[in-house]
């Protein structure tokens, strides 16, 4: 090669290198990674099988480390949410007890480890690490979660998040934008009371050291998952595991927590089959769908469900509510409309799920 032609194929190349270098920058400015990430979330596991699932991405959002009251800072914040880039066919790695497990991911980068582990289950929380390896089996990204192995207690509870515990307006697009893009993970309320029921919930009918397992199934999306763990922690609602929606790209950021609430039924339905001797009492709202999807759940699933609750947010829809708990009332589960999280507490009491001291705080 003429020595003209290989140093002008070095200048376009270092050109490259530097758009790329600069672009890169940008994006961490903006707490953005180009590197390859792996995000793994709350798993469950029970004697038939052991579930962790995630996302692999070729980019996306670093950890928020920092919490202001600007909403500049909390609008950018939300928007690299969105900021990423699924990669779908790459294998990932996950070791359990010594046995490596290894599965490719779906083309929205997402992956799910399922196996069976060998009784006895060791109970609670265990965690996990999920890795991306290069074609010479060097790890290119690592992520860390956990598994949970719930206690063998008399319920479980299966939450859903917006405008149950944490207010989010969703009914209206307009409000629940404003909420997302002014406020963060820390600076969001919770229902006055909401925090004091859920934590008396998770000690009811047990004791300390074997809390009742909460499932979190909601419309919102895999994107918003470091959002909603960041506010359940701060706040003190009870550990649990997350089922969210499908993951989407900044595209489709206006259209959060809209679409695809008929996916909710069939994660429920997932929980339920997962633990057949355990029954659950269901919390929501009546924004958008639970009292519809909860209904069906109860017909499907006759003795399982011991209770329903339903968070009274939005006043058109009160009467077809009301009608919808009717019949599952009648189907003999008892149903508590409320507005206030202390008619809920108290409804807890009269039915026997909270037999215990209360909780100071919350």
């Amino acid at each position: 090669m003429p020595v003209f032609e290989f140093l002008v194929m070095q200048t376009r190349e270092q050109e490259t290198n530097n758009n790329k270098s600069w672009s890169a920058r940008l994006l961490n400015v903006f707490g953005i990674s180009r590197e390859p990430i792996v995000k793994v979330y709350h798993g469950y596991g029970h004697p038939e099988q052991m579930v962790i699932y995630g996302h692999v991405l070729r980019m996306g959002p670093l950890p928020n480390k920092r919490y202001t009251r600007s909403i500049f800072r909390n609008t950018i914040a939300l928007f690299k949410l969105f900021f990423v880039k699924p990669w779908g066919g790459v294998t990932v790695h996950m070791t359990w007890e010594g046995v490596e497990h290894k599965v490719k991911t779906d083309t929205d980068g997402f992956f799910r480890f399922c196996w069976q582990d060998k009784p006895p289950l060791l109970q609670g929380w265990h965690e996990v690490t999920v890795v991306l390896k290069d074609d010479n089996g060097s790890i290119k990204a690592k992520g860390s979660g956990a598994i949970y192995i719930p206690h063998e207690t008399q319920y479980g509870f299966i939450s859903d998040i917006d405008d149950t515990f944490l207010i989010s307006h969703s009914a209206n697009l307009r409000k629940r934008l404003y909420v997302l893009f002014t406020h963060n993970a820390r600076s969001r309320k919770p229902f006055d009371g909401v925090v004091k029921h859920y934590q008396l919930l998770s000690k009811g009918n047990t004791t300390p050291d074997a809390p009742n397992p909460f499932f979190y199934v909601s419309s919102s999306e895999w994107n918003l998952y470091d959002y909603i763990l960041e506010f359940t922690t701060v706040h003190g609602i009870p550990r649990g595991v997350f089922l969210l929606n499908v993951i989407k790209p900044f595209s489709q950021l206006f259209k959060t927590g809209q679409n695809n609430h008929h996916t909710k039924f069939m994660r429920i339905v997932r929980i339920l089959e997962a633990y057949p001797s355990q029954r659950f009492i269901l919390l929501g709202d009546s924004s958008q769908m639970d009292p519809y999807i909860y209904a069906s759940i109860v017909e499907h699933f006759p003795k399982r469900i011991h209770a329903v609750y339903i968070r009274d947010v939005h006043k058109e829809n009160r009467q077809k509510v009301v009608d919808v708990l009717y019949k599952i009332e009648s189907s003999g589960v008892p149903c508590c409309f409320f507005e206030h999280s202390s008619e809920a507490i108290m409804h807890s009491r009269k039915i026997g799920l909270i037999r215990e001291v209360e909780i100071v705080g919350g």
